[in-house]
């Protein structure tokens, strides 16, 4: 069924590393310029335009734009086609995403100008971006903050992966987006963008000793926490009182609610999609497994510059509901050097299969801290343009904003 949509975009990759560089890629002295502090980890902004402009190490069918490069991660842009499948997939080691769609795709949509993709069904898009992946090098990928928080439920998948969202050391093929509206339908096109990836050089050690030494210096999440209760990643909790937004502890998104195009800004009223969930007058708020809550946590929650994290989207050892859909923190989110102090986490909540109670400063998640190799020359809410810097209980973008409830925590 497809017509082999990533050929033009392996064309792309490494072969032409022997060329001389064009107009506007990196020369000699701006690729010393900065110069790793550490061997692995992962990638800052500026490493990652170098992959981009000097080893070509990612490549696209058409040039990557400035504003796609973050801190410490590079937004990924849909392509022009769409496959209606009939089941999630992994292609596994014997077979490409290409050969998969042979047997599972049902409809192919042409998403160049415009393409809905309904609520309840899966989706297979092919990216314009690829990789190339030099030795010791590999990647991961995240839905983007605004996806998650639209309850889109979004994967990487690469040729030959056994895995979602991880991308293999030398991986060189096309990178595919698994897209599956949860509640809300969506209008796509090429360009789009909801997902996002990270590229990890080597295996830097990420210990419960060493979060434990973060938390202790630099106090990345906000409230008193023994060393043992650090132990795969660091603790967050959840706020359902809203004493410093009025009692408001989040939202609830309505059922069959209308349509929400990907790339529109402040355009859609809240009251529209969401219904507004207040404190329970007593106990803890009930999750309803046919509901999507956007919650935010109890504590305010920072990423140094040194370092980028990850929330940790699923344990069953807290509670059968996932609370993290787009788990990536930027290098300065909620960080007083780039504006953020008081910054809390959004959590996306979502109860599995029963009715679950979450009460207020239950731990309902981890966050996850990578050093980079580098600090960037960029930071989230500085030099970056930021949706959700200083953030409270924060909708995605595309929703005008209501008045911003306070983040003291």
């Amino acid at each position: 069924m497809p017509e082999n949509p990533s050929s033009d975009l392996l064309s792309q990759a490494a072969p032409d590393r022997n060329t001389q560089p064009r107009q506007g890629l990196l020369d000699e002295s701006e690729e010393d310029a900065g110069e790793a502090l550490h061997s692995t980890g992962i990638l800052p902004s500026q490493e990652l335009e170098r992959q981009v402009r000097l080893t070509r190490e990612i490549f696209a069918l058409e040039p990557i734009r400035e504003d796609q490069f973050q801190p410490a991660s590079l937004d990924l842009r849909l392509g022009p086609v769409a496959y209606r499948v009939r089941a999630s997939f992994l292609p596994g080691k014997g077979a490409t995403v290409e050969q998969r769609l042979d047997d599972l795709a049902m409809h192919k949509m042409d998403i160049s100008n415009g393409g809905v993709l309904e609520r309840g069904c899966v989706y297979i898009v092919p990216l314009l971006e690829g990789l190339s992946l030099r030795r010791r090098t590999s990647a991961m990928g995240n839905p983007k903050s605004s996806t998650g928080r639209l309850d889109i439920f979004t994967r990487l998948i690469t040729d030959y992966g056994t895995e979602f969202d991880r991308v293999r050391e030398q991986y060189k093929g096309p990178l595919y987006a698994e897209v599956s509206p949860r509640t809300f339908s969506v209008l796509v096109r090429k360009g789009s963008r909801l997902s996002q990836i990270r590229i990890r050089r080597g295996n830097p050690p990420s210990t419960d000793e060493a979060m434990r030494r973060l938390q202790e210096e630099q106090q990345v999440v906000g409230s008193t926490i023994s060393e043992d209760e650090i132990r795969n990643g660091v603790p967050v909790s959840v706020d359902v009182r809203g004493e410093a937004s009025d009692g408001l502890i989040g939202y609830k998104a309505r059922n069959h609610a209308g349509l929400i195009d990907i790339d529109k800004v402040q355009h859609y009223d809240v009251l529209d999609y969401w219904e507004p969930v207040h404190a329970p007058r007593r106990g803890g708020l009930i999750l309803d497994p046919a509901d999507f809550y956007i919650l935010a946590s109890r504590e305010p929650v920072k990423v140094p510059p040194t370092h980028a994290a990850e929330m940790i989207a699923y344990d069953t050892l807290v509670g059968e509901f996932r609370v993290h859909y787009a788990g990536f923190f930027d290098p300065g989110f909620g960080h007083p050097d780039a504006g953020g102090e008081g910054s809390r986490a959004v959590l996306e909540v979502r109860s599995y299969e029963v009715p679950f109670v979450l009460e207020h400063g239950q731990v309902v998640g981890r966050l996850t801290y990578e050093r980079l190799t580098a600090q960037p020359n960029r930071l989230y809410g500085s030099g970056v343009k930021s949706s959700y810097q200083r953030q409270g209980i924060a909708l995605s973008r595309h929703f005008k904003p209501r008045q911003r409830a306070s983040v003291t925590p």
